[in-house]
């Protein structure tokens, strides 16, 4: 039977349970990946939610069908899928998640050979044709399917990004949101001098404390309180999958994650000098500015992890980040790891004595920002088109790399189109003047806001 799958995105599949996505549509899937990749081996793990054991169940069929030996690695993060994927020599890998999607949503990401992802246009595209045909690619032979713990190796590798030695005892404010990251915490608490805080920690597949998603302010509020009222020095949370960490200073503030970028290639830099470090466009200068002084070379890529994991592999570079809380490692098989950089928060706040507040606030000075807002609009691509007539006579530079980026004198701002969702994203920066970044937002969104 053809099939309209209409859960296809632009760097993953992720759709409603059981219109958008079930164990049929998932079978295909896989067994179309297994053909595209004319793979052999492949690495399976899953999340917490309550669809996802009966869709990498799915998963597997499909890819077995193929003649495909699938390493199940059971309940663990994306990252756990690209660490066994890299480490196994495998040829693939399927991580069964959707993120900080609601609990009635699934999806999966599927990577190739030493984890590189499969985007839209990196082969996604093939794959749902293929899964989408009437077709099945059947081998003669089945594959089988094992299961491997590998939780030590994993645990050693994230670990390896720091001196364990140098870490000081901190008390620690640990919000997974509804639990998918707590199994990872309590084996890596086994080698850290650190008193977790747990909250929101047990595993819970009805999501009873929201979507996991803490870039949304409202669900901020539980970690922040948490740090405050435990006289906590370090506040992190997770996404669904947690491949991204968040992280709130001694004080419960919410650190937006630029300053984060800078800061981590800021320690890059000072162990390994010259190194390239990449980021994307919609917040630069504090980046640029704190890589220059540490003698590195910043490279601009598209938003977005395949085109941010694609620079990086074609420039070598030591580390990438994103504003939206995604850091990338190329000791990680260039992947974004939720793990790997709090742990370097932690170590820099013990090597230097210093709060996180008191690292971050020269950044804040020099460079205040809005945040990043969305709107939802009629068409994203008027909206564009009316704010680059608008300001374009007056800009230094015009960037048309990821959506629009113009800078003038003391101030900068990009707008996009979401590659994952219906909204058009703003970001705003100025130098050193609060108060004209604040004017410029509400100049940008009055523009905005007549399209919504």
């Amino acid at each position: 039977m053809t099939l309209n799958i209409s859960s296809f995105k632009a760097y993953d599949v992720r759709g409603r349970i059981p219109d958008e996505l079930n164990a049929e549509i998932a079978y295909r899937i896989a067994n179309a990946m297994a053909e595209f990749l004319e793979a052999k081996k492949v690495v399976l793990g899953r999340d917490i939610r309550s669809s996802s054991e009966e869709i990498a169940n799915a998963v597997a069929s499909g890819l077995m069908d193929a003649g495909v030996d699938v390493i199940d690695i059971g309940l663990c993060g994306t990252e756990g899928v690209y660490f066994a994927t890299g480490s196994l020599a495998a040829c693939g890998g399927i991580m069964v998640t959707a993120s900080h999607n609601p609990s009635d949503y699934n999806g999966m990401k599927l990577v190739r050979d030493k984890a590189k992802p499969i985007g839209a246009e990196t082969g996604l595209k093939d794959i749902r044709l293929l899964a989408e045909s009437e077709n099945r690619y059947l081998a003669e032979k089945a594959g089988n399917r094992t299961f491997e713990d590998i939780s030590l190796p994993y645990i050693k590798r994230i670990l390896n990004f720091v001196n364990t030695d140098l870490l000081k005892p901190m008390k620690i404010v640990v919000n997974p949101g509804n639990g998918g990251a707590g199994l990872v915490l309590d084996q890596l608490n086994n080698y850290l001098p650190f008193d977790f805080v747990k909250v929101h920690f047990e595993p819970d597949a009805s999501f009873p404390n929201g979507v996991p998603n803490p870039m949304l302010e409202e669900n901020r509020a539980s970690t922040a309180n948490a740090v405050r009222e435990h006289n906590a020095d370090l506040g992190i949370a997770w996404d669904g999958d947690f491949d991204r960490c968040f992280f709130f200073d001694e004080k419960g503030t919410f650190v937006e994650g630029y300053y984060i970028v800078g800061l981590l290639a800021e320690n890059f830099l000072k162990k390994n000098k010259s190194e390239k470090i990449v980021y994307d466009p919609r917040l630069t200068w504090n980046t640029i500015d704190m890589v220059t002084k540490a003698g590195g070379m910043a490279i601009q890529s598209q938003s977005g992890h395949s085109f941010i994991k694609q620079s990086m592999r074609q420039n070598d570079a030591i580390y990438g980040g994103e504003m939206s809380a995604h850091h990338y490692f190329r000791d990680f098989y260039y992947c974004d790891s939720g793990m790997i950089p709090w742990l370097l928060i932690a170590e820099l706040i013990s090597v230097t004595g210093q709060k996180l507040s008191s690292l971050l606030d020269i950044c804040k000075v020099n460079y205040p920002v809005s945040g990043e807002i969305n709107r939802t609009v009629n068409d994203t691509a008027i909206t564009i088109a009316k704010i680059h007539s608008e300001y374009k006579h007056d800009a230094l530079t015009i960037d048309v790399m990821d959506g629009v980026s113009m800078e003038f004198t003391d101030w900068r701002f990009n707008v996009r189109a979401s590659n994952t969702e219906p909204l058009l994203r703003l970001n705003v920066e100025s130098r050193k003047d609060q108060a004209l970044m604040q004017s410029k937002t509400i100049e940008l969104l009055e523009i905005i806001d007549c399209d919504s």
